[in-house]
């Protein structure tokens, strides 16, 4: 139940962050749980691999790569979905990444199971 719930907040969210974003376009609510579904996997998936073969410059950027990292996911995300959802380049997929990250966090904290 908690997995359904975090992942219609962060549709909810990647929902609103299209519409005020100027570089990212979704087509509606439906496409934006299968996004959320999409950046959930990827994240699972696909960050785990990337994270080990960049450890090095990881390290050397003192952490700042996983920015990086993380605009390859929506922008692989972005890529998956064809014309559904769309991102116009690295630095949408960045601040796009990095404020999903932080309201998912901020949310996240709130909706807990005890």
């Amino acid at each position: 139940m908690n997995f359904i719930i975090n992942l219609l907040i962060s549709a909810l969210v990647v929902f609103g962050l299209a519409n005020i974003m100027p570089g990212v376009s979704i087509n509606g609510y439906g496409t934006a749980i299968i996004v959320a579904l999409v950046i959930g996997l990827l994240n699972a998936f696909i960050r785990p691999i990337l994270s080990i073969l960049s450890l090095p410059i990881t390290i050397l950027t003192l952490g700042l790569f996983s920015f990086v990292i993380t605009a390859v996911i929506i922008l692989l995300a972005s890529a998956i979905m064809g014309d559904s959802f769309h991102v116009d380049g690295f630095w949408y997929a960045l601040l796009f990444g990095v404020v999903l990250g932080i309201v998912n966090s901020v949310v996240g904290s709130f909706v807990t199971s005890d």
